[in-house]
């Protein structure tokens, strides 16, 4: 029995691909970039430069350059998303980083497969821009998770600090100083603004539309509510950091209860790709009596429809909206 392992080397090369754009950010801006820190990034560059207004730009640069560079070609598919996970690259460096990989994962396929030219090509451009695109896409939905978990306790701790005297502007930045990434560097940013002049509620609003947050709406709407209406701040974030706990419970709850048919779902749009490759794996000879035929090439594009309609489908029947 012959086995293949071109697949399974297609398959490692685009792995590496995302090892080495995780490995490349990480090298560049270093570990205070990285979720896991306890201390923000915003205070580490506070730290290592000292200059406030230095760091608040560089800061707004990275958090607004993505939005605003949705004119380059593709790359609006990618903005987004990268403006969500906060991408520290640049769109032009990140458009630099797909072409590299694309040519690191030609050479990759030329050395592991037989491929011709043109396909190693056509997979390895495939492999540069999907690897940065599936990177950025973790990346966005791993940041956006950890803000909407620690948006309640933030709101918490700024109703206690307004209850012991303190201006809501220092609120924000007691909340900036306690709570790690990525909420402690938002609201660093959004304390430094209102320390430069612009009006809080403004700042939370730029905030809640750049993350398409509705918690972050909320937080929004009250602050502007406060102002222009009057009222107790403490009383209304308490009651608004409730109603966030509680939605934030329930989309756990809907999460537990539709877990099983989403691995369903994974389960029947990733079994016939997975077969297809353990075919070509265990049985590269497969298909050798009937590639050549005038039906193989159709019918081939036909399955492959089949399968990306499958997994959109799937996709909508499991992503449940509350």
């Amino acid at each position: 029995m012959q086995i293949s392992a071109a697949p399974l080397i297609y398959v490692l090369i685009f792995v590496a691909v995302i090892l080495l754009v995780e490995g490349l950010y990480l090298t560049v801006f270093g570990k205070s970039i990285s979720l896991n820190s306890r201390v923000s990034r915003r205070l580490s560059l506070l730290e290592k430069n000292g200059n406030r207004e230095q760091v608040l730009e560089q800061l707004r640069k990275e958090m607004s350059q993505h939005m605003n560079s949705m004119g380059i070609p593709l790359y609006s598919i990618l903005a987004t998303k990268a403006q969500r996970a906060n991408i520290a690259f640049s769109p032009k460096q990140l458009v630099m980083i797909m072409g590299v990989l694309s040519v690191v994962s030609y050479f990759g396929l030329t050395l592991g497969t037989e491929a011709s030219t043109p396909v190693r090509m056509v997979v390895a451009l495939i492999m540069g821009v999907g690897g940065v695109y599936t990177w950025v896409d973790r990346k966005a939905k791993k940041r956006m998770a950890l803000l909407e978990e620690q948006l309640p306790d933030a709101v918490e701790l700024m109703v206690r600090s307004l209850r012991v005297g303190h201006p809501f502007s220092s609120a924000i930045a007691i909340v900036a100083k306690e709570v790690p990434d990525p909420l402690g560097t938002e609201f660093g940013m959004i304390a430094d603004e209102a320390a430069y002049g612009r009006d809080v509620a403004d700042s939370l609003k730029a905030f809640a539309e750049r993350m398409d947050s509705q918690d972050l709406r909320f937080l929004a709407v009250a602050v502007t509510i406060q102002q222009q209406s009057g009222g107790n701040l403490a009383e209304i974030l308490e009651g608004l950091a409730k109603v966030i706990r509680a939605r934030f419970k329930l989309f756990r709850r809907v999460k537990a209860i539709t877990a099983e048919a989403k691995w369903s779902g994974m389960f029947l749009s990733g079994f016939p790709i997975a077969a297809l490759i353990m075919i070509s794996v265990i049985r590269p000879d497969y298909y050798d009596d009937v590639k050549d035929t005038p039906a193989f090439i159709p019918a081939a594009l036909i399955v492959a429809v089949f399968l990306i309609v499958n997994v959109i489908f799937m996709k909508m029947m499991v992503n449940i909206k509350v």
